[in-house]
């Protein structure tokens, strides 16, 4: 399996070999060490912007482990918070999409390379729900979130012939310091209860790790006719 950090602790825990990819290298390196050994998992410096990174952290992964199985991508920025498009800054704009589209769109691209082969496989992508509601998120972002749902039906269509599945998982705002860094000087705690109180199901909190489990579930045999929603068929 490769991902970025969040969400290795948990599929490592259910029997996954990891190789974590990210920029985030002391964070990586600490989360190998705390997870377990090198033979199951280990951390490599990848820019998913960067198509000789990705190629190359994908042709890790398979001469390490033997194969790539599942691929989750996760790595997301939330840009500047201008919420005004007059206001909004082009380069700004660019590299959210980079960074939120482009960036699974090559692992994606370099997965496929090397599943297709096996005739098997599993592609997962962190979207977002703002991608079927607004939620005064910048417009970038919502934009990349919408871009990367179509992204995996599309993908799912392709793959599919080939036995390779395809999904995103949609979560709501988590207090992550993704988002405590958009909004600077805010309270964690009061921006919990602002989200829980947005929230139609009650006394329940998302939290990273479910996300983490959704992600599971959806790499796992449970799901084996799950792709692109409705199996591939728009």
């Amino acid at each position: 399996m490769m991902s970025t950090s969040a969400e290795s602790s948990v599929a490592n825990r259910h029997g996954a070999k990891v190789l974590i990819v990210d920029v985030q290298e002391e964070l990586g390196q600490s989360l190998c060490k705390e997870l377990g050994t090198p033979d199951i998992i280990s951390y490599v410096h990848c820019d998913v912007t960067c198509e000789t990174s990705v190629r190359n952290a994908v042709d890790l992964a398979v001469s390490k482990f033997g194969e790539l199985d599942i691929m989750f991508n996760n790595a997301s920025i939330i840009g500047d918070a201008e919420l005004r498009a007059t206001q909004t800054d082009g380069d700004n704009f660019k590299k959210v999409l980079d960074v939120n589209v482009y960036g699974p769109f090559l692992g994606a691209k370099h997965a496929a390379r090397v599943m297709i082969p096996a005739r098997k496989g599993c592609i997962l992508s962190t979207a977002s729900v703002v991608s079927l509601a607004y939620l005064g998120i910048p417009h970038a972002y919502n934009t990349s979130k919408h871009a990367l749902v179509g992204l995996a039906q599309s993908l799912s269509v392709e793959l599919g012939e080939y036995g390779i599945r395809v999904n995103c998982i949609s979560p709501h705002a988590i207090p992550t310091p993704l988002l405590m860094n958009l909004l600077e000087g805010s309270d964690k705690r009061k921006t919990e209860e602002t989200i829980s109180s947005n929230r139609v199901l009650r006394g329940a909190i998302l939290e990273t790790e479910d996300i983490a489990k959704a992600a599971l579930f959806l790499a796992s045999d449970d799901t084996k006719y799950v792709s692109g929603v409705d199996h591939g068929f728009k």
